[in-house]
């Protein structure tokens, strides 16, 4: 359906329920809601447990590379990072070849809990009652919705960076016969006499 077939077959464009940013923000939160019981007997929190989810496919990775990996900046990683060391599940450690890169891998401790955490996404699975197919379906149309707004969020960032101009008197001084611009202000000379 094009954009504008949708606009007019909407009640009402603004209507809450017609906002998919509305739709994305409840299910993000109702998703963190449905795991915080399930990784509680774990110590995990959600963002933490996908630290530890890249940690356990990838192994021993930079700060960068989590960020690149969870899609997060480097300020979001960090604590989660330090909760993480504090808690025995991960060291960090400057790189030998780079001592400006820190590195993050799980220590015994941490890759034990993989063991345990297996059973989380066959509990999400059960509580949520919806079949698989279905899971994987929304999970690829999520993949296509994510990325098609990273893509118009840079897009739109881009367009609105101020560019230098082109317009060619604009690179131009001032030619030397051109008349001085007039101020409205006038100097306190011109305004005592």
């Amino acid at each position: 359906m094009a954009t504008r077939d949708y606009f007019r077959a909407t009640d009402d464009l603004l209507a809450l329920e017609n906002q998919v940013c509305f739709a994305v923000a409840v299910a993000a939160r109702n998703v963190v809601a449905l795991y915080r019981p399930i990784l509680e007997p774990l110590g995990l929190t959600h963002p933490q447990y996908l630290v530890m989810l890249a940690l356990w496919q990838h192994g021993s990775r930079s700060v960068g590379q989590l960020g690149d990996l969870l899609q997060l900046d480097s300020a979001t990683i960090s604590p989660l990072v330090k909760r993480l060391e504090s808690d025995g599940l991960v060291t960090r450690r400057r790189s030998r070849s780079d001592e400006r890169v820190l590195e993050v891998a799980p220590t015994q401790k941490g890759a034990a809990l993989r063991e345990r955490a297996t059973l989380v996404p066959g509990t999400v699975i059960e509580r949520l009652g919806i079949d698989i197919a279905a899971l994987e379906d929304l999970r690829a149309s999520l993949t296509r919705f994510s990325t098609a707004a990273s893509t118009a969020a840079t897009t739109a960032t881009a367009a609105a960076r101020p560019r230098p101009s082109t317009h060619p008197r604009s690179t131009r001084p001032p030619a030397a016969d051109a008349p001085k611009a007039r101020s409205s202000f006038r100097s306190s000379a011109e305004t005592a006499r």
